[in-house]
């Protein structure tokens, strides 16, 4: 039986009607496909993720990408509680580009904006080549978050959490390319332990 792994959408406003609306691209359907889990999306109301996770507790959970922190507070608050059911529970965490940045923010980890990292791919420490499309990243990264790459311009770029293995983020999309890249799904599936 397949896994589930909760995901989390970005905040799109519709000016000419007023409306804010959660959104998610269809690449993250893909992603989950090839990689073997069920998405289960999750809204942007920080009480009905508590009953969603006390009702169907996922396997895994992964922060998406869009806004920035700060942009959409009702996000900010699903994530967190997120971020703390993954910490209490044991749960595995992929916080990808904004979702890694609210992990950095949550373990005081300070972001700065950054040039040069949107629309463009980048070589890291580790070898990999990877996409980039941010304007806020790190320069530093403070425990108990560790470094597991960066930019050849000094911007982190993969992080573990010390205590909490089972916590990880990256800025680059791996739902972005097409076809996918298999690293990135293997990555995935090793860290969410699909």
């Amino acid at each position: 039986m397949s896994k589930k792994v909760a995901l989390t959408q970005r905040v799109e406003t519709i000016e000419n009607i007023g409306e804010r609306r959660d959104a998610l691209s269809q690449e993250w359907a893909v992603l989950a496909e090839a990689c073997g889990f069920v998405p289960l999306i999750l809204p942007n109301r920080s009480g009905t993720v508590r009953s969603m996770l006390d009702e169907m507790p996922p396997d895994g959970i992964i922060l998406t990408g869009g806004n920035d922190l700060g942009e959409a507070p009702e996000r900010d608050d699903a994530e967190g509680v997120l971020i703390q059911f993954a910490l209490e529970n044991r749960v595995p965490l992929l916080g990808v580009c904004r979702g890694m940045q609210m992990l950095l923010h949550t373990f005081g980890t300070p972001l700065v904006r950054v040039e040069g990292h949107v629309r463009v791919e980048h070589l890291l420490s580790n070898g990999d080549k990877v996409n980039s499309f941010h304007g806020w990243g790190a320069l530093e990264c403070r425990p108990p978050l560790t470094p597991l790459a960066w930019s050849g311009d000094g911007v982190l770029e993969s992080v573990a959490h010390q205590e909490y293995p089972w916590v990880r983020g990256i800025m680059w999309h791996p739902e972005r390319y097409c076809p996918l890249r298999e690293r990135d799904i293997q990555w995935i599936r090793e860290a969410l332990k699909l």
